[in-house]
């Protein structure tokens, strides 16, 4: 079992890693503007469920595969930048619709929920991340080494939930009010569009 210290060095610097700009805090910060708090958080949710991946796979050892494999690495971040492009098409073309239009079709959020697992999924860099992050905080007198893992990796989706929800809730409103403007929504459409393609082309270019 970890001793309280280490917790809490982990969680503060988990919350300040989920704060900084990055790919899933601008996803969720652009979901919640263009669709709203709620969708947000079910993306939050999403991305955070996906760390479930990640962690067993530094558990179990598999990450090491992304860090050593150049193909694995290059398969699963070219699906994560063709999924974002597919997302940024689908922005654009909501942008080209009506208000009304739009409303007819809302996205469930389990369909979010399950688009932010996706996501968090096919980046490889999560799992290189975790790989080299979490066993910093791992001490083998504690115990079990495994175990660990999986505690610091829940500890690290807990934090990131956190950060993301209320980021959620402060987008959200945002984007409400601003969805309320002359052509709000269609520029929120847009911007989102934008974010996920320039996200698509970052990860598709990233390197190990």
């Amino acid at each position: 079992m970890l001793d309280l210290q280490t917790i809490a060095m982990f969680i503060t610097a988990s919350t300040l890693l989920a704060l900084a700009p990055g790919p899933d805090i601008l996803f969720v910060l652009t979901q919640s503007m263009s669709q709203g708090s709620r969708s947000g958080i079910a993306i939050a949710l999403g991305l955070c469920s996906g760390l479930i991946f990640h962690t067993t796979a530094v558990a179990l050892g598999v990450a090491v595969i992304f860090q050593t494999s150049l193909l694995a690495f290059t398969l699963l971040k070219m699906i994560g930048a063709a999924y974002l492009l597919y997302l940024a098409f689908m922005a654009f073309k909501d942008a080209s619709k009506s208000k009304l239009e739009t409303d007819k079709t809302p996205i469930r959020l389990v369909s979010l929920y399950k688009r932010g697992i996706f996501m968090n999924i096919t980046n490889p860099k999560v799992s290189i991340f975790f790989l080299a992050f979490l066993p910093q905080f791992t001490r083998p007198e504690a115990g079990n080494v495994t175990g660990q893992i999986f505690m610091l990796g829940a500890l690290f989706m807990l934090s990131a939930f956190v950060v993301f929800f209320f980021v959620s809730l402060l987008a959200g409103r945002v984007g409400q009010w601003f969805s309320q403007t002359q052509n709000g929504e269609k520029i929120l459409n847009r911007v989102a569009g934008t974010i996920f393609a320039a996200l698509a082309f970052k990860l598709a270019f990233t390197s190990r």
